[in-house]
């Protein structure tokens, strides 16, 4: 059996690898559903790093015509995506600035709706769901592959 000073000593390199593991870069963000209040707006903030990608999706869940406007802008203040009386929509962008982004909703249009906001923003790329699944053919690839293409035979010259 082993003293407790050598299990401690194993157990160091497995602690520090697990602690490691836990400070690798993953993706982040958020999902909320909220009341967008009619003549207001919403806005939000993120701190992203420079080429990192970000996505935002959202959607108005009930209210009025279910539409709103919405824009993103970099740390600089430029509008970098915008759209009005949008019921859902999907934008991603690399992040050319490292800064605060910030997003906003609106129902300014509106007088008397008041509308519920679902979104989504993402930050980072999304690993793989299994480890080199690019490199491997399974029943979901399978079938995206095409067949090759058979040759005729070739006639050989008499």
């Amino acid at each position: 059996m082993g003293s407790v000073a050598s299990r401690s000593a194993c157990a160091l390199p497995l602690l520090l690898l697990l602690l490691l593991l836990l400070q690798a870069e993953r993706p982040r963000g958020a999902e909320l559903t909220f009341e967008l209040p009619d003549n207001a707006k919403q806005c939000f903030h993120e701190d992203v790093e420079q080429g990192v990608k970000f996505s935002l999706d959202y959607q108005v869940i009930t209210g009025g015509h279910y539409d709103v406007d919405c824009y993103v802008e970099d740390p600089l203040g430029n509008t970098i995506y915008r759209e009005t009386k949008k019921q859902y929509d999907s934008f991603t962008h690399q992040a050319e600035v490292k800064g605060v982004y910030q997003f906003c909703f609106s129902n300014e249009f509106s007088t008397f709706s008041h509308k519920t906001v679902y979104f989504d923003f993402q930050v980072g790329d999304e690993p793989p769901i299994l480890p080199d699944m690019g490199n491997r053919v399974t029943a979901l690839t399978q079938g995206l592959r095409a067949p090759p293409i058979p040759r005729p035979p070739q006639r050989v010259p008499v």
